[in-house]
């Protein structure tokens, strides 16, 4: 891990400046919020968007299909619904400018859209490795650019990206989708570095096995190619998978409101364990680092020059 100090990266501010351009913001700090929710059309970023609207928040719920999304989240006069296509760095842009024309700001980013391209690596194409980065990293990357002016303007801001378990530890027939959360959060922690000095922050999310509909038809694709090698652990895989499909012990419901809860935190989280089995998964991840931490020590510490 890298520690550094951030004091060379502050520059000073006006604070009479500062709270006069945020007033608005001062005064709505709780319950008054703009949240921009993309993937609102359906899964778990629809109990997001309803969750906000329910604490008195202005919403803006974004999903490819409009007409989807109005009919999943329902009517509100808090609510913006606005088409965005997250792999479209154009649709970001122009979903942010409609949102600053309606509401002014944006408070919190919710980067919850998502897809998952299940297989063996070798059973991957190159193109469904793409789609997955595309949608898993670069899509919230689009999205995130886009918000970060309006963000800097303010010198605030909250940016939450659903990450997985899968952004904790590797899994057999989960390659593409846990390369895509690794970066996803290599990328939210290096943000959190460069944004911190102008009031923004960042969260990443780590849910365990949540009933949305990330494992539906509409979500899910698994690999193109059969290698024979694979066939006996792929047919266990794929049964596992479509089997796994509304079986899911954690409530989306639940985590939106806990999402709620976190964002009216004075201090906010970098990270969010969500879940019974999230925070098992992780336990066994940080016991596993440590021992092979423990394993290699000697080896490791005898690596410097000898000047040193």
């Amino acid at each position: 891990m890298l520690c550094f100090s951030l004091t060379a990266l502050l520059r000073p501010i006006d604070l009479c400046s500062v709270i006069k351009d945020n007033k608005d913001y001062v005064m709505n700090m709780d319950n008054n919020k703009v949240w921009f929710i993309t993937g609102a059309g359906r899964g778990m970023g629809v109990d997001i968007a309803k969750a906000a609207l329910a604490a008195g928040n202005k919403v803006v719920a974004t999903g490819r299909n409009i007409d989807k999304v109005a009919q999943a989240v329902g009517e509100s006069a808090d609510l913006l619904v606005v088409k965005l296509d997250i792999t479209n760095p154009a649709d970001a842009t122009v979903a942010v400018k409609a949102t600053v024309d309606r509401f002014g700001r944006i408070d919190v980013l919710v980067n919850n859209a998502a897809s998952f391209y299940a297989g063996y690596f070798e059973e991957l194409t190159p193109e469904q490795m793409e789609q997955q980065l595309l949608t898993s990293l670069i899509g919230p990357m689009n999205v995130t650019r886009a918000v970060l002016p309006v963000m800097r303007k303010q010198r605030s801001g909250h940016i939450i990206s659903i990450s997985s378990t899968a952004g904790l530890v590797g899994f057999e027939f989960g390659t593409a989708y846990a390369a895509s959360k690794f970066g996803l959060e290599g990328w939210m922690e290096s943000l959190q570095a460069e944004i911190e000095p102008f009031g923004i922050h960042t969260t990443i999310v780590n849910p365990g096995f949540f009933r949305t509909e990330l494992l539906t038809e509409e979500s899910t694709n698994y690999a193109e190619r059969q290698i024979d090698d694979y066939n006996k652990r792929r047919t266990q895989q794929m049964q596992f998978w479509k089997g796994a499909n509304g079986q899911q012990s954690g409530d989306p419901a639940k985590l939106a409101q806990a999402l709620i809860t976190i964002a009216n935190q004075e201090k906010l989280p970098l990270r969010f364990i969500a879940g019974a089995d999230a925070i098992d998964t992780a336990e066994q991840v940080i016991a596993t680092l440590q021992q092979q931490l423990n394993a290699y020590r000697e080896l490791s510490t005898s690596l410097a020059h000898e000047d040193v």
